[in-house]
């Protein structure tokens, strides 16, 4: 399945990641790469899944995570749109912050809380 604008594939064979997290991961991709730049306004949920066969809560939901990580933002009945990059730096140097917060009053040391956020980030990137 495959979206003609936006150049989107989803892998439907077994051992792909689920559909939304393909359409998550490939939205967020183009909008961190530029391929996809600020203010670039995205299909409406429901043409998104006409275009790729996908049930539209399938799309709602990759776009409320895509929303949640500041990549995309939605304009109420203006449509939904490329966030600007520094919407999702701002996002991440926050998580950052509460979790150095965290790993203080856990009463980690500086190097036990930099390692474990670097084996959940290497974890996590590992896993695309």
């Amino acid at each position: 399945m495959t979206s003609t604008n936006l150049k989107i594939v989803i892998d439907g064979s077994a051992g792909s990641a689920a559909p939304y997290e393909q359409l998550r991961a490939q939205i967020a991709d183009r909008a961190r790469s530029g391929k996809l730049p600020a203010g670039f306004k995205l299909p409406t949920v429901r043409g998104l899944a006409e275009e790729l066969g996908l049930a539209a809560n399938t799309v709602a939901k990759a776009y409320r995570a895509l929303e949640a990580d500041g990549v995309i933002e939605t304009r109420g009945r203006n449509g939904t749109f490329v966030a600007a990059a520094e919407g999702a730096s701002r996002e991440a140097a926050a998580a950052a912050q509460a979790y150095a917060e965290r790993a203080h009053r856990l009463g980690l040391t500086q190097a036990e809380a930099s390692a474990a956020a670097t084996e959940a980030l290497r974890a996590r990137y590992a896993a695309k």
